[in-house]
């Protein structure tokens, strides 16, 4: 036995998908350890538990992970229920995270800072793959591992509201004006925006979810507005395809949503691409520049950047990573997921061979291995840490034989009513975000994180949903 196969697997990240991974981890007989950033298990998706997923439990959890659920005596809930964010970590993550089996072996409030080699550091190649992976923790402590399993999600590294990708003018100063994607409007933040003007930016669920509570809030509470701006001309890709979605709750939400726009709850404002944000008198003005019209402006007292999610890999700098120059994604995996082909029902099974880079026995999986792309379902993650686990076990043949069973829908990768149109229902054709054939959006995910359990909607230059196409 070599000192590397007496070390531990570390997985980054106790959400949906890494726990997933621990679940085969244990099945296969690795020692691993999981390192999670916050104080319990899920502690992503806890800061959405109020939001209810579209996808229902039965392509929630994990097969793996279900084994050992099942033989600890769980109750599992009924496969055709929609379980909010909080559910799925009361009913599943927490129980999950507690069994003997994981429970010794997660490590919470371990935020890892960077991972490289023992000795190492990017440009040295002798005895690389036979060298510790080396994983160095914000509190000052360092681990040693055989291989790294990075499903951290996307949770974390919001959009910008800026048009280019940048921070649009000014808005790093205007925080207390700027909620991020899934605020709990009708619960806990309720009084940030009754009888508010609020303001929310973003084509995709996560956009779709909190428009739809503020318009119960203004059913309720005097003097509440609602604007909803996003940067096409055309709302009909957020509707979605109604009755003929694959997830009824998805086509639900998309209707629900076009009565609130058709009956004026809600006021649509299309072609808007945010070029500065200032704030007056107590309010903020974000200022939109047209190309053929110039700028103008409205003010508004609250703005919700539902605007989606990018991966971070600066913890990789000192790894030999290999990225597809536009998702972000390994680029064996990018053409799989490239939005502009695919839904999220059409995305082909991938695994170990698809998520390798060239630095040996390093995976990012779940939404963060999606890049930029919103096309990442959860099920589509637990796929993937499945064969990598069974590569990292050296049983290359079930490594191999990946196999999904997604919810397809026809309506998820055109834009109804727009024939010419290459949108999808998770995120924007490239012509939205920086140019035809350069940049995609989304994620990201729910969440995972965000994972992909509800939408984390689309970045106005190109960033990642979190779920429009569930979990």
């Amino acid at each position: 036995m070599s000192v590397l196969d007496e070390l531990p697997v570390v997985v980054i990240g106790a959400g949906p998908v890494g726990l997933a991974a621990a679940a085969h981890l244990h099945e296969r007989g690795l020692p691993f350890l999981v390192l999670e950033a916050g104080a319990t298990a899920g502690a992503a998706v806890r800061q959405w538990g109020h939001v209810r997923v579209f996808s229902p439990w039965r392509y929630n959890v994990d097969p793996a992970a279900r084994r050992l659920l099942d033989d600890a005596g769980w109750v599992a809930p009924a496969e055709d229920d929609l379980p909010a964010g909080a559910d799925l970590v009361a009913d599943y993550l927490q129980p999950l995270a507690e069994l003997p089996q994981l429970k010794p072996h997660l490590r919470y409030d371990a935020r890892v800072e960077a991972i490289s080699r023992l000795g190492l550091d990017r440009l040295r190649s002798a005895g690389r793959e036979q060298t510790p992976f080396l994983i160095r923790l914000a509190a000052g402590d360092e681990l040693l591992a055989r291989a790294v399993i990075d499903a951290s999600g996307t949770w974390g590294t919001p959009n910008v509201l800026g048009a280019s990708g940048l921070p649009a003018r000014g808005e790093k100063k205007v925080g207390a004006y700027l909620e991020h994607a899934l605020p709990d409007v009708l619960g806990t933040d309720r009084d940030r925006f009754a009888g508010r003007h609020t303001l929310v930016v973003g084509a995709g669920h996560s956009a779709a979810n909190t428009l739809l509570s503020l318009a119960e809030l203004a059913a309720e509470e005097a003097g509440t507005e609602v604007t909803w701006a996003i940067r096409s001309a055309s709302p009909a890709r957020t509707y979605g395809g109604g009755d003929a979605d694959a997830l009824p709750a998805r086509g639900a939400l998309g209707s629900r949503l076009r009565d609130h726009v058709d009956s004026g709850r809600i006021r649509l404002l299309t072609g808007f691409s945010v070029h500065a944000i200032t704030p007056t008198e107590g309010r903020v003005a974000v200022i939109v520049r047209h190309a053929d019209r110039g700028e103008e402006s409205i003010v508004v007292d609250r703005i919700v950047a539902a605007t989606g999610f990018r991966p971070d890999h600066s913890i990789a700098a000192e790894l030999r990573l290999d990225l597809d120059p536009v998702m972000g994604a390994t680029r064996a995996l990018a053409p799989l997921i490239d939005p502009n082909e695919h839904s999220c029902g059409t995305v082909p099974p991938h695994g170990v061979d698809e998520l390798a880079h060239p630095e040996v026995g390093y995976y990012a999986v779940g939404m963060k291995s999606y890049g930029r792309a919103p096309t990442f379902l959860m099920a589509t993650g637990y796929e993937q840490v499945r064969s990598v686990v069974a590569a990292l076990a050296g049983d290359w043949d079930a490594a191999r034989d990946v196999q999904l069973d997604l919810p397809e829908t026809g309506v998820c990768n055109s834009n109804p009513g727009d024939s010419t149109s290459t949108d999808t229902c998770c995120g924007p054709t490239p012509a939205e975000t920086v140019g035809k054939g350069l940049a995609t959006a989304v994620a990201g995910g729910l969440l995972s994180a965000p994972l992909n359990l509800i939408s984390l909607d689309v970045a106005p230059a190109g960033g990642q949903t979190g779920g429009c196409c569930g979990s």
